[in-house]
């Protein structure tokens, strides 16, 4: 799992918080490395992914920003670009991703050539970047968002169509439904001690808002957004949690002795971060809203393959 735009106080800041299942149980019963640091410039979301999934730089592995100017087709390119690709689960291009650009294996890539292709490698995300690079060369399948259509699309890159349990959620269209309800805060208001005031100059507005204030009415965003509209608040990370289960169940993830990969990138953060800023009652609601997504994905996983 790795969470777009997280900062390592938001550990601390909002701890009391946090239930028990979430961040807390991966910080009391894992390893929570306190003294880190980044040895790479830029640190968006396409190099940091390839450096977590690679082990190294982006000077090796090819990934040094998003986008960037190519001296030799002289023109800017995006980092999971490949217009020799078809998209898959949509009638546009956003499908037209590879990890093409990568020059580095991954971790993903090594557990499929030392299990001898066998294991499972799925990368999951809301962006494209977020589940393309994480799940390397070899993937079984990379799966991502699209805003304009509401559905969960790949590319011909892993497969010739989508699988039948893909289609089974893009016909729910569970992101439609999060976006009618809007987004009000899981707590009282009052209990957002850990922010700055709700209503301050410098967050950005839904359409249709003449305040940055909860509750976020959000239907002028999907009049004019779309689906993209769902990106900005912690529902994307819910529907993210929703796509990994339906991957685990219908991929039958972990049923065998051969390792697989699930490569899960919660992207709501990063989008929510960029909107309303990190001292946001926003991003405090994200982070509380997200804890709770992640004590259900865990427990899904110790009751659907066991601890261990």
């Amino acid at each position: 799992i790795v969470v777009d735009q997280m900062k390592n106080d938001y550990i601390s800041k909002y701890w009391n918080k946090y239930g028990e299942g979430g961040f807390k149980r991966l910080v009391n019963n894992g390893y929570y490395c306190k003294n880190v640091h980044y040895n790479y410039v830029p640190t968006y979301t396409g190099p940091g992914h390839a450096s977590i999934y690679t082990g190294t730089t982006p000077a090796v592995h090819g990934i040094i920003s998003n986008t960037w100017y190519d001296k030799y087709s002289n023109e800017m390119v995006y980092c999971t670009q490949d217009d020799s690709i078809a998209t898959l689960g949509a009638e546009n291009g956003s499908g037209k991703m590879s990890p093409n650009r990568m020059k580095a294996s991954t971790i993903t890539d090594e557990l499929k050539l030392a299990t001898n292709m066998k294991s499972k490698v799925i990368g999951i995300s809301l962006k494209d970047r977020g589940a393309i690079l994480p799940a390397g060369h070899a993937a079984d399948a990379a799966y991502w968002f699209d805003g304009e259509s509401g559905n969960w699309v790949s590319s011909n890159y892993y497969m010739d169509k989508l699988p039948g349990w893909v289609d089974g959620v893009n016909s729910a269209n569970p992101a439609e439904t999060f976006i009618k309800s809007g987004w009000k805060t899981l707590l009282p208001i009052a209990e957002y001690t850990e922010s700055y005031n709700d209503d301050n100059n410098f967050e950005g507005l839904f359409e249709g808002e003449a305040k940055p204030t909860f509750p976020h009415d959000l239907t002028q965003s999907f009049e004019i957004n779309k689906y993209s509209t769902i990106k900005s608040t912690p529902h994307g990370n819910t529907i993210t949690k929703m796509f990994a289960e339906s991957a685990i169940e219908n991929e039958n993830l972990g049923k065998d002795n051969i390792t697989d990969f699930l490569a899960v990138s919660f992207s709501a953060t990063d989008y929510v971060g960029h909107m309303f800023g990190p001292q946001s009652v926003e991003v405090e609601d994200t982070y509380l809203r997200l804890d709770k997504d992640l004590e259900s994905l865990l427990t899904y996983l110790d009751n659907k393959v066991g601890k261990d």
